[in-house]
């Protein structure tokens, strides 16, 4: 198709399509297929209906499993400020989607490519592609893998979460210039569902390690160890490593 480079969309979502022409339908929006009807191509809107109950299926799947003592209203609240459209916007646009759309000349003027409207709407498209193309545990892993920086933000935004890396960092900037170091030391689990295991080193010594349903879970759950090894007296800085 010219103008649209499927190859490299593919590249940029990180999948690679059984039938790229799910992939196709996901990014042709009705303007397109509307003035180009002798193409007989299929618009995305079926598949952003089905994107959008995959992802609060997704999103609502990985809320009940992380937070267990969570009720329902809390976790409502958490899961509406992850799938809105502000949310999937700032996703697509991070992605730069809307370069990737077939649009139609009229939607395309009036600055179609850029509208948060379209481009959520794209993306629940992109991930109703997903689920149809790979299943639904490839599906499940691609929203939480393109969402977890919006997840953590909701959650901290919320108050429900506490910033422990910016904590241990804090504290590690007023006794030393430093760094700390954050690895994924294992994960294991289906796609849907993994966990991941991170420690955070200081001076190559692993001073924390944690588990979390994503990386920057983890990171975080690693971090707390740390801060608690520190408070209780486990663990302490060297008279080296002194800021002058």
């Amino acid at each position: 198709m010219d103008g649209i480079d499927l190859q490299k969309l593919q590249t940029v979502l990180g999948i690679e399509w059984k039938e790229p022409k799910h992939l196709l339908q996901a990014v042709t929006h009705s303007s397109f297929a509307h003035e180009n009807k002798a193409l007989n191509l299929e618009n995305n809107q079926r598949l952003e209906f089905l994107g959008d109950a995959v992802l609060e299926l997704a999103v609502s799947d990985y809320l009940y499993r992380r937070f267990a003592d969570y009720p329902e209203g809390t976790l409502t609240k958490i899961r509406a400020g992850i799938v809105c459209e502000p949310s999937l916007a700032h996703v697509a646009g991070s992605m730069d989607l809307g370069e990737y759309l077939l649009m139609g000349k009229g939607e395309e003027r009036s600055g179609g490519r850029e509208r948060p409207s379209i481009l959520a709407d794209a993306m629940e498209a992109i991930i109703g592609a997903v689920y149809i193309d790979q299943g639904m545990e490839k599906s499940f892993s691609f929203i939480i893998e393109k969402l977890e920086d919006i997840i953590e933000k909701v959650i901290s935004n919320g108050g429900l979460h506490t910033d422990y890396k910016t904590h241990l960092q804090e504290l590690v900037q007023k006794k030393s210039d430093n760094p700390l170091n954050y690895r994924i030391i294992e994960e294991y689990g289906p796609d849907h569902s993994k966990t991941f295991v991170a420690g955070v080193d200081y001076q190559g010594e692993l001073w924390g390690s944690g588990t979390g349903r994503t990386k920057k879970e983890a990171e975080q759950a690693a971090a707390k160890d740390a801060l608690g090894k520190i408070n209780g007296g486990i663990l302490k800085f060297q008279a080296g490593d002194e800021n002058e």
